[in-house]
């Protein structure tokens, strides 16, 4: 068969698949032939698109997947008469891997089979898999619509050949050369068992040929997604989400429907129990694949789904949409936009239902995708309310996670405002100094670490007419809210004479350094804060702003200050007894005030050095 013949090496990161792959990554040995059965099948959908616009490519003879084997030979061969490959797709298709993400697919292997088993199906090259049961791969391929066949050849060692192949038939062709050890694949009863069982969701038919040429249907083409729920089992829907994801994990939501109507659709939808390795990936495609009528036409470059939504796997298969519309059409199809409006309401309102019904098994949501999800509230076409009622945060109430919804019917008499605090990680935002007042008064504080938060906050502006504000902010008037007055304390005209004046040196003090000193009530245990006035940009963000160029200079903050603080206080007494903006100690601990709130903040301290002499000389003036 083979014409001429060249050798080659894998790329460094096949290499290590490979070494991970013979050294029985799989538990389960019967997945490598899910895995080539599904990619045989994508074969198969492939040449169908194609012949919307080239109908000789399919010919007459129907798209079908075989499976033979031979006890004599040890082999086991896995046929497809789908899109087939040239030499170029053999090279780039079973000797690299040519996806965006490769460098964080790599760096994430650990050599950890359980850890490494999920990150390598999700990036698709189960391919590999066969060689858990062969020492030796051959492949034989010709692509639909050209005359020369080619073959690939190797045993997992490091090199491959790739060579021209003689009387090579469309589609391609992959034996097995079955290890010893694996031997008892080669039962037919084996193998069509295994195809039942995994692949039984394929929208090909699946047939096993004997030694003697006689076929035999192990299932008939029927695809999963079409049959009514009731008639799918629990089974699968798991195999068919693992046949279309490559991943082992369980989905941990299924979402099958058929719609009526204005738009005719079915939907079979999954949500992973585990966060793909690429889901922040710049360039991460959609895993939706969009049919016509059971013709497979893409699963790249539509908005079927939108990117906030981008960790969902499945199909979608339209009745009203024409079979040879273009992947360009695509893009401004009136069809498309009512089904995947009527796809995101349906898709949130299942998670909102799950979450409602086990709050626990929503909190792996949460944690896996919760961050993706609400990027959906800065796009401007998106249903904002819907996903707001899906969205968890965590707060000052405890330690659960609670929706907004909850949030409302736990707010405080004559409270008006969704109350929130950005900040980088959670624990750093249960410390800050900005929810003393918040807490002592009981007015529960939303939570906010993830980095997309510092955008939403901006773009939506309430939920079910209740404003969102930070605690950030300066005045919030706490004072408003019921049960405030017990906490508050009768001021004399002198205190507030004396803290006036004190005001009046710290602005004389600072200058530019910041916008305005004022009085705070929002304090209980700290002496200062930083706040920002409405309408200003949130610390949070400007501080990513800047760190991203996209911005070049710090704004001068509010420092708000906590005068029943004891420091607060022996400032006020100081400037009372005649010190003033001169005072070197006074001046000192100003400034020690000022950067004190900063670094609380997170912010920048633009005279490290400063600092550290005013707290020495402070300290000196202590032991003194």
């Amino acid at each position: 068969m083979n014409i001429t013949a060249d050798k080659h090496s894998f790329s460094a990161e096949i290499s290590k698949v490979l070494k991970l792959m013979i050294h029985s990554l799989y538990t389960n040995e019967d997945i490598f032939l899910r895995e080539l059965i599904s990619n045989a099948s994508d074969a198969c959908d492939k040449l169908r698109y194609a012949a919307l616009t080239n109908n000789s490519l399919l010919g007459d003879e129907p798209l079908k997947i075989t499976l033979t084997s031979d006890k004599q030979a040890k082999t086991i061969t896995i046929t497809d008469n789908g899109i087939g490959m040239n030499r170029e797709d053999l090279m780039m298709n079973l000797g690299t891997i040519a996806k965006s993400g490769t460098q964080e697919f790599i760096a994430n292997l650990t050599g950890d089979a359980k850890k490494d088993l999920p990150l390598i199906g999700q990036f698709g090259v189960g391919f590999y898999s066969g060689f858990i049961v062969a020492d030796k791969i051959r492949v034989v391929s010709k692509k639909a619509g050209e005359e020369q066949g080619y073959f690939w050849e190797s045993q997992g060692e490091g090199e491959f050949s790739v060579g021209e192949a003689a009387d090579a038939n469309r589609g391609t062709h992959i034996t097995l050369f079955i290890k010893e050890e694996a031997k008892e694949y080669l039962d037919k009863f084996r193998l069509k068992h295994i195809a039942k069982t995994y692949s039984d969701h394929i929208a090909f038919p699946i047939e096993f040929v004997d030694e003697e040429g006689k076929a035999e249907a192990i299932t008939n083409g029927s695809a999963l997604w079409l049959r009514p729920k009731a008639e799918v089992s629990e089974e699968q829907y798991k195999e068919f989400y693992h046949h279309i994801s490559h991943s082992p994990d369980t989905p941990w939501l299924t979402i099958h429907n058929k719609v009526e109507g204005k738009v005719e659709y079915t939907n079979l939808l999954f949500i992973p129990s585990i966060q793909p390795f690429d889901l922040f990936h710049p360039d991460r495609k959609r895993r939706v694949k969009l049919f016509v009528k059971r013709v497979f036409i893409t699963d790249e470059g539509t908005e079927i789904i939108p990117h906030y939504l981008r960790f969902l796997q499945g199909v979608v298969d339209s009745e009203d949409l024409p079979l040879n519309i273009s992947r360009e059409v695509l893009q401004h199809n009136p069809i498309l936009d009512k089904i995947r409006e009527s796809l995101v309401k349906r898709v949130l309102s299942d998670i909102t239902k799950k979450a409602e019904k086990d709050p626990e098994s929503y909190a792996v949501f949460w944690k896996n995708f919760g961050a993706v999800l609400k990027e959906g509230l800065c796009e401007n076409m998106s249903p904002k309310e819907n996903i707001l009622e899906a969205c968890r945060f965590y707060s000052t109430a405890g330690d659960a996670l609670t929706s907004l919804d909850t949030y409302i019917k736990n707010m405080k008499p004559d409270q008006e405002h969704i109350f929130y605090l950005t900040g980088e990680n959670l624990e750093a935002l249960k410390h800050s100094p900005q929810l003393e007042g918040f807490k002592k008064r009981g007015v529960e504080v939303l939570l906010l670490s993830d980095h997309v938060d510092d955008f939403w906050v901006n773009v939506v502006q309430d939920y079910k007419e209740k404003p969102f504000l930070s605690v950030n902010r300066s005045n919030q008037e706490l004072d408003k809210i019921e049960g405030s007055e017990a906490e508050k304390k009768t001021e004399t005209p002198e205190a507030s004479e004396n803290m006036e004046s004190l005001i009046s040196v710290l602005k004389t003090i600072y200058g530019e350094q910041v916008k305005e000193v004022r009085i705070t009530h929002k304090l209980s245990e700290s002496a200062v804060c930083l706040a920002v006035d409405d309408g200003a940009m949130d610390i949070r963000l400007e501080r990513f702003l800047r760190e991203q160029k996209q911005i070049k200079e710090t704004f001068a903050k509010i420092l708000e200050i906590n005068p029943e603080h004891p420091v607060i206080q022996k400032l006020a007494n100081r400037v009372k007894h005649g010190s003033g903006a001169g005072d070197e100690l006074l001046q000192d601990m100003a400034w020690l005030l000022l950067d004190q709130a900063k670094i609380m903040h997170g912010e920048e301290i633009k005279d490290p050095g400063g600092f550290a002499t005013r707290v020495n000389r402070f300290i000196t003036a202590i032991a003194s």
